[in-house]
Protein backbone atom coordinates (compact mmCIF):
# COMPACT_ATOMS: atom_id res chain seq x y z
CA UNK A 1 0.00 0.00 0.00
CA UNK A 2 1.08 3.66 -1.04
CA UNK A 3 2.33 6.25 1.89
CA UNK A 4 -0.90 8.03 2.85
CA UNK A 5 1.47 11.22 3.44
CA UNK A 6 2.75 10.49 -0.44
CA UNK A 7 -0.30 10.14 -1.48
CA UNK A 8 -1.80 13.70 0.04
CA UNK A 9 0.92 15.65 -1.63
CA UNK A 10 0.72 13.25 -5.15
CA UNK A 11 -2.99 14.41 -4.63
CA UNK A 12 -2.43 18.13 -3.71
CA UNK A 13 0.53 18.41 -7.23
CA UNK A 14 -2.60 16.96 -9.11
CA UNK A 15 -5.85 18.14 -7.94
CA UNK A 16 -4.83 21.49 -6.68
CA UNK A 17 -1.39 23.06 -8.06
CA UNK A 18 -1.58 21.75 -11.69
CA UNK A 19 -2.11 24.83 -14.14
CA UNK A 20 -2.43 26.75 -10.81
CA UNK A 21 1.34 26.83 -9.14
CA UNK A 22 4.20 25.23 -11.30
CA UNK A 23 6.45 25.84 -8.65
CA UNK A 24 4.05 23.96 -6.13
CA UNK A 25 3.00 21.16 -8.60
CA UNK A 26 6.91 20.15 -8.95
CA UNK A 27 7.13 20.24 -5.12
CA UNK A 28 4.67 18.02 -4.07
CA UNK A 29 4.50 16.02 -7.22
CA UNK A 30 8.48 15.59 -6.08
CA UNK A 31 7.92 14.74 -2.22
CA UNK A 32 5.69 12.21 -3.67
CA UNK A 33 8.38 10.07 -4.71
CA UNK A 34 11.22 11.72 -1.90
CA UNK A 35 11.02 8.85 0.53
CA UNK A 36 13.70 10.53 2.44
CA UNK A 37 11.47 14.10 2.75
CA UNK A 38 8.02 11.78 3.11
CA UNK A 39 9.70 10.61 5.95
CA UNK A 40 10.74 13.71 7.64
CA UNK A 41 6.47 15.09 7.12
CA UNK A 42 6.02 11.62 9.07
CA UNK A 43 7.17 13.11 12.51
CA UNK A 44 4.42 15.90 12.64
CA UNK A 45 1.05 15.26 13.79
CA UNK A 46 -1.10 13.89 10.44
CA UNK A 47 -3.25 17.70 11.13
CA UNK A 48 0.10 19.39 10.28
CA UNK A 49 1.53 17.57 6.98
CA UNK A 50 -0.38 19.22 4.88
CA UNK A 51 1.52 20.61 2.09
CA UNK A 52 0.28 24.31 1.85
CA UNK A 53 1.39 24.58 5.70
CA UNK A 54 4.36 22.78 4.96
CA UNK A 55 5.35 24.94 1.91
CA UNK A 56 4.09 28.34 3.80
CA UNK A 57 6.42 27.28 6.50
CA UNK A 58 9.82 26.77 4.69
CA UNK A 59 9.33 29.90 2.67
CA UNK A 60 8.67 32.28 5.41
CA UNK A 61 12.35 31.05 6.65
CA UNK A 62 13.64 31.35 3.98
CA UNK A 63 13.74 28.20 1.27
CA UNK A 64 14.30 29.31 -2.12
CA UNK A 65 11.33 29.21 -4.56
CA UNK A 66 12.71 27.23 -7.61
CA UNK A 67 13.48 24.00 -9.07
CA UNK A 68 12.67 21.32 -6.58
CA UNK A 69 16.41 20.36 -5.96
CA UNK A 70 17.39 23.51 -4.40
CA UNK A 71 14.25 23.64 -2.24
CA UNK A 72 15.06 19.67 -1.10
CA UNK A 73 18.40 21.01 0.10
CA UNK A 74 17.17 23.82 1.66
CA UNK A 75 14.54 22.08 3.49
CA UNK A 76 16.99 19.05 5.19
CA UNK A 77 19.53 20.85 6.07
CA UNK A 78 16.64 23.25 7.51
CA UNK A 79 13.94 21.07 8.91
CA UNK A 80 14.27 21.75 12.60
CA UNK A 81 13.19 25.22 11.94
CA UNK A 82 10.37 24.81 9.56
CA UNK A 83 9.51 21.59 11.83
CA UNK A 84 9.17 24.67 14.86
CA UNK A 85 7.08 26.94 12.57
CA UNK A 86 4.70 24.30 11.04
CA UNK A 87 3.56 23.15 14.75
CA UNK A 88 3.25 27.09 15.72
CA UNK A 89 1.18 28.00 12.73
CA UNK A 90 -2.34 26.87 10.78
CA UNK A 91 -3.24 27.25 7.09
CA UNK A 92 -5.42 30.80 7.16
CA UNK A 93 -5.44 31.23 3.82
CA UNK A 94 -7.97 34.21 3.37
CA UNK A 95 -8.87 35.02 0.12
CA UNK A 96 -11.26 38.20 -0.02
CA UNK A 97 -12.10 36.74 -4.16
CA UNK A 98 -14.04 33.94 -2.63
CA UNK A 99 -17.29 36.75 -2.24
CA UNK A 100 -17.17 36.64 -5.49
CA UNK A 101 -18.77 33.64 -5.75
CA UNK A 102 -20.68 34.03 -2.60
CA UNK A 103 -22.58 37.05 -4.14
CA UNK A 104 -24.77 35.00 -6.61
CA UNK A 105 -26.24 33.62 -3.13
CA UNK A 106 -25.82 36.75 -0.59
CA UNK A 107 -27.51 39.08 -3.53
CA UNK A 108 -30.95 36.70 -3.46
CA UNK A 109 -31.20 36.74 0.00
CA UNK A 110 -33.70 39.70 1.35
CA UNK A 111 -31.58 41.92 3.43
CA UNK A 112 -30.69 43.90 5.37
CA UNK A 113 -28.09 40.81 6.42
CA UNK A 114 -26.44 40.14 9.69
CA UNK A 115 -22.90 38.10 8.44
CA UNK A 116 -21.43 35.79 10.54
CA UNK A 117 -18.01 34.21 9.00
CA UNK A 118 -17.38 30.48 10.68
CA UNK A 119 -13.55 30.37 10.58
CA UNK A 120 -12.92 34.02 9.67
CA UNK A 121 -9.12 34.06 9.59
CA UNK A 122 -8.91 37.93 9.65
CA UNK A 123 -12.33 38.66 8.27
CA UNK A 124 -11.85 39.35 4.36
CA UNK A 125 -14.52 37.50 3.42
CA UNK A 126 -17.04 39.79 6.06
CA UNK A 127 -17.30 42.47 3.31
CA UNK A 128 -19.02 40.84 0.30
CA UNK A 129 -20.75 44.64 0.13
CA UNK A 130 -17.32 46.75 0.05
CA UNK A 131 -15.50 45.16 -2.85
CA UNK A 132 -15.84 45.57 -6.78
CA UNK A 133 -16.35 42.70 -8.97
CA UNK A 134 -16.32 42.10 -12.60
CA UNK A 135 -17.53 39.14 -13.92
CA UNK A 136 -16.70 37.73 -17.10
CA UNK A 137 -18.92 36.20 -19.45
CA UNK A 138 -17.09 35.65 -22.41
CA UNK A 139 -18.22 38.31 -24.21
CA UNK A 140 -18.96 40.60 -22.06
CA UNK A 141 -18.11 41.88 -18.24
CA UNK A 142 -20.20 43.22 -16.18
CA UNK A 143 -19.46 45.10 -13.16
CA UNK A 144 -20.55 46.05 -9.64
CA UNK A 145 -19.50 48.66 -7.22
CA UNK A 146 -20.14 49.96 -3.80
CA UNK A 147 -22.52 52.50 -3.92
CA UNK A 148 -19.53 55.16 -2.66
CA UNK A 149 -17.88 54.07 -5.95
CA UNK A 150 -15.43 51.61 -7.42
CA UNK A 151 -13.56 49.66 -4.93
CA UNK A 152 -10.02 48.92 -3.99
CA UNK A 153 -10.53 45.45 -4.33
CA UNK A 154 -11.93 44.65 -7.76
CA UNK A 155 -12.81 41.00 -7.63
CA UNK A 156 -12.79 39.42 -11.27
CA UNK A 157 -14.94 36.21 -11.82
CA UNK A 158 -15.92 33.68 -14.80
CA UNK A 159 -19.69 33.55 -14.56
CA UNK A 160 -22.80 32.03 -16.45
CA UNK A 161 -25.17 34.72 -17.61
CA UNK A 162 -28.02 33.53 -15.68
CA UNK A 163 -26.22 33.96 -11.99
CA UNK A 164 -24.98 37.23 -12.47
CA UNK A 165 -25.60 39.47 -9.49
CA UNK A 166 -27.61 42.61 -9.36
CA UNK A 167 -26.98 44.20 -6.60
CA UNK A 168 -24.40 43.88 -3.60
CA UNK A 169 -25.91 42.77 -0.10
CA UNK A 170 -26.92 45.58 2.24
CA UNK A 171 -25.08 44.53 5.34
CA UNK A 172 -25.94 46.09 8.68
CA UNK A 173 -23.60 43.23 11.18
CA UNK A 174 -20.38 41.59 10.86
CA UNK A 175 -19.01 39.53 12.92
CA UNK A 176 -16.67 35.80 12.96
CA UNK A 177 -14.86 33.21 15.16
CA UNK A 178 -11.64 31.47 14.59
CA UNK A 179 -9.41 29.56 16.51
CA UNK A 180 -7.22 31.87 15.36
CA UNK A 181 -8.10 35.28 14.73
CA UNK A 182 -5.72 37.06 12.34
CA UNK A 183 -5.17 41.13 13.51
CA UNK A 184 -4.93 42.58 9.98
CA UNK A 185 -3.21 45.66 11.79
CA UNK A 186 -0.44 42.89 13.01
CA UNK A 187 2.49 42.93 10.50
CA UNK A 188 4.38 39.37 11.35
CA UNK A 189 0.63 38.27 11.17
CA UNK A 190 -0.13 39.74 7.61
CA UNK A 191 3.34 38.46 7.02
CA UNK A 192 2.20 34.98 7.72
CA UNK A 193 -0.80 35.63 5.59
CA UNK A 194 1.17 37.01 2.89
CA UNK A 195 3.31 33.83 2.76
CA UNK A 196 0.18 31.57 2.15
CA UNK A 197 -0.87 32.84 -0.97
CA UNK A 198 0.69 30.76 -3.44
CA UNK A 199 4.37 31.76 -5.02
CA UNK A 200 3.22 32.88 -8.44
CA UNK A 201 0.01 34.79 -7.25
CA UNK A 202 1.20 38.28 -6.94
CA UNK A 203 -2.30 39.40 -7.63
CA UNK A 204 -3.88 37.70 -4.87
CA UNK A 205 -1.02 39.19 -2.73
CA UNK A 206 -1.91 42.66 -3.75
CA UNK A 207 -5.70 41.90 -3.51
CA UNK A 208 -5.10 40.41 -0.02
CA UNK A 209 -3.24 43.78 1.33
CA UNK A 210 -6.37 45.96 -0.46
CA UNK A 211 -8.77 43.94 1.72
CA UNK A 212 -7.17 44.09 4.66
CA UNK A 213 -7.11 47.85 4.88
CA UNK A 214 -10.81 47.98 3.73
CA UNK A 215 -10.99 45.83 6.77
CA UNK A 216 -8.91 47.79 9.40
CA UNK A 217 -11.09 50.95 8.76
CA UNK A 218 -14.01 49.21 9.85
CA UNK A 219 -13.36 45.94 12.04
CA UNK A 220 -15.29 43.18 12.65
CA UNK A 221 -15.74 41.29 15.87
CA UNK A 222 -13.74 37.91 15.38
CA UNK A 223 -13.85 36.13 18.36
CA UNK A 224 -11.10 33.62 19.33
CA UNK A 225 -12.95 30.14 19.54
CA UNK A 226 -14.65 26.87 18.54
CA UNK A 227 -17.09 26.84 15.38
CA UNK A 228 -19.54 24.94 17.40
CA UNK A 229 -18.94 26.64 20.36
CA UNK A 230 -19.36 29.66 19.34
CA UNK A 231 -21.87 30.26 17.18
CA UNK A 232 -25.07 30.20 18.50
CA UNK A 233 -23.75 33.31 20.90
CA UNK A 234 -23.39 35.30 17.25
CA UNK A 235 -26.46 34.69 16.33
CA UNK A 236 -27.93 35.52 19.29
CA UNK A 237 -26.05 39.13 19.55
CA UNK A 238 -27.08 39.59 16.10
CA UNK A 239 -29.25 43.00 15.72
CA UNK A 240 -33.12 42.57 15.71
CA UNK A 241 -34.64 42.89 11.92
CA UNK A 242 -31.33 41.44 10.45
CA UNK A 243 -31.43 38.39 8.39
CA UNK A 244 -28.73 36.13 10.05
CA UNK A 245 -26.53 34.71 7.61
CA UNK A 246 -23.80 31.92 8.53
CA UNK A 247 -21.46 31.23 6.18
CA UNK A 248 -17.90 29.66 5.93
CA UNK A 249 -15.63 29.35 2.36
CA UNK A 250 -13.05 26.64 2.98
CA UNK A 251 -13.05 26.47 6.89
CA UNK A 252 -14.72 23.06 7.55
CA UNK A 253 -11.91 20.77 5.76
CA UNK A 254 -10.03 21.09 8.90
CA UNK A 255 -12.36 20.24 11.23
CA UNK A 256 -12.79 16.23 11.55
CA UNK A 257 -16.07 14.66 10.02
CA UNK A 258 -17.84 13.99 13.26
CA UNK A 259 -17.26 17.90 14.39
CA UNK A 260 -18.20 18.95 10.89
CA UNK A 261 -21.92 16.79 10.88
CA UNK A 262 -22.04 18.83 14.68
CA UNK A 263 -21.62 21.64 12.92
CA UNK A 264 -24.58 21.54 10.34
CA UNK A 265 -26.82 20.20 12.73
CA UNK A 266 -26.38 23.54 15.04
CA UNK A 267 -26.48 25.84 12.08
CA UNK A 268 -29.78 24.22 10.73
CA UNK A 269 -31.15 24.20 14.00
CA UNK A 270 -31.21 27.78 14.93
CA UNK A 271 -34.40 29.43 13.88
CA UNK A 272 -34.09 32.30 11.16
CA UNK A 273 -30.62 31.18 9.92
CA UNK A 274 -29.73 31.17 6.39
CA UNK A 275 -26.85 28.96 5.87
CA UNK A 276 -24.12 29.78 2.94
CA UNK A 277 -21.51 27.54 2.93
CA UNK A 278 -18.43 27.20 -0.05
CA UNK A 279 -16.79 23.85 0.58
CA UNK A 280 -14.70 21.08 -0.95
CA UNK A 281 -16.81 18.16 -2.95
CA UNK A 282 -16.21 15.64 0.07
CA UNK A 283 -16.55 18.30 3.13
CA UNK A 284 -20.28 17.49 3.45
CA UNK A 285 -21.63 14.43 2.22
CA UNK A 286 -25.12 15.04 2.58
CA UNK A 287 -24.44 17.77 0.27
CA UNK A 288 -22.42 15.95 -2.02
CA UNK A 289 -24.84 13.43 -2.48
CA UNK A 290 -27.31 16.10 -4.24
CA UNK A 291 -24.74 16.28 -7.03
CA UNK A 292 -25.05 14.72 -10.51
CA UNK A 293 -21.58 15.44 -11.27
CA UNK A 294 -17.77 15.71 -9.84
CA UNK A 295 -17.21 19.62 -8.94
CA UNK A 296 -13.26 18.17 -10.59
CA UNK A 297 -11.31 20.20 -8.08
CA UNK A 298 -13.65 23.23 -7.61
CA UNK A 299 -16.19 24.06 -4.19
CA UNK A 300 -19.30 23.55 -4.10
CA UNK A 301 -21.35 26.75 -2.85
CA UNK A 302 -24.37 25.52 -1.60
CA UNK A 303 -27.64 27.22 0.39
CA UNK A 304 -29.15 25.88 3.29
CA UNK A 305 -27.61 22.57 2.62
CA UNK A 306 -28.58 22.41 -1.40
CA UNK A 307 -25.77 22.58 -3.99
CA UNK A 308 -26.26 25.68 -5.86
CA UNK A 309 -22.96 26.22 -7.73
CA UNK A 310 -19.43 24.62 -8.72
CA UNK A 311 -17.01 27.25 -7.44
CA UNK A 312 -12.68 27.89 -8.46
CA UNK A 313 -11.40 27.27 -5.06
CA UNK A 314 -9.94 31.15 -5.06
CA UNK A 315 -12.97 32.46 -6.23
CA UNK A 316 -12.17 32.56 -9.62
CA UNK A 317 -15.34 30.89 -11.25
CA UNK A 318 -18.62 30.19 -10.79
CA UNK A 319 -21.10 27.48 -12.25
CA UNK A 320 -24.78 27.48 -11.90
CA UNK A 321 -25.86 23.64 -11.17
CA UNK A 322 -29.60 24.56 -11.02
CA UNK A 323 -31.87 27.41 -10.53
CA UNK A 324 -32.08 29.84 -7.93
CA UNK A 325 -32.69 28.45 -4.69
CA UNK A 326 -35.83 29.30 -2.35
CA UNK A 327 -34.21 32.45 -0.07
Amino acid sequence: MENRTAEVYRAFAEGEARGVSDVFFDWASSIAEDAAVVGLLESLPQAKRQPNLVFAAARLQGAPVGPYAGFRSWLLSHWPAVESLVLERSTQTNEAARCAVLLPVLSRLVGPLALIEAGASAGLCLYPDRYSYRYDLGDRTVSLDPATGTSTVELPCRIDAGSVPDRLPDVVWRSGVDLNPVDVGDPSQMEWLETLVWPEHQDRRDRLRAAAAVAAADPATILRGDLVDSIRGLVEEAPPGARVVVFHSAALVYLDPARRAQFVDLVQSLPGVTWVSNEGERVLPPVAAQLTESALGRTVVSLNGRPSAFAGPHGQSYQRLTGPADD
